[in-house]
């Protein structure tokens, strides 16, 4: 599998650019897989709400939410997710959370 580094420290990502040890997450990894995989600038406050609820989500129940509770928990409609993550909540939200690659709709 492929490998990023940042910081001197070397993640394993999939084909895709997913971490696949997600316990290596960090917020700064974050920052990076943001700018890196997504063209995101700067993280807002929008932009954590969605991360945060993915991984305390994933965290709970080890996978990503349907993307039906991730709209309701954020209070984002689904084109605002788009606006914030343009490949979108699977793509994009997910792997700046550091999620492996949903397999579900998400």
């Amino acid at each position: 599998m492929p490998e990023i580094e940042f910081k001197g420290q070397k993640y394993i990502i999939d084909e895709d650019g997913f971490l696949q040890e997600p316990e290596k997450w960090t917020p700064e990894l974050a920052e990076f897989f943001a700018k890196t995989f997504e063209g995101i600038e700067k993280m807002t406050e929008e932009h954590w709400k969605v991360v945060n609820y993915l991984r305390d989500y994933f965290l709970k129940y080890g996978i990503a939410p349907p993307i039906r509770m991730l709209t309701k928990a954020t209070g984002f409609s689904l084109e605002k997710i788009y606006e914030l993550f343009p490949s979108g909540p699977a793509n994009g939200a997910c792997k700046i959370a550091g999620l492996p690659k949903p397999t579900g709709c998400v």
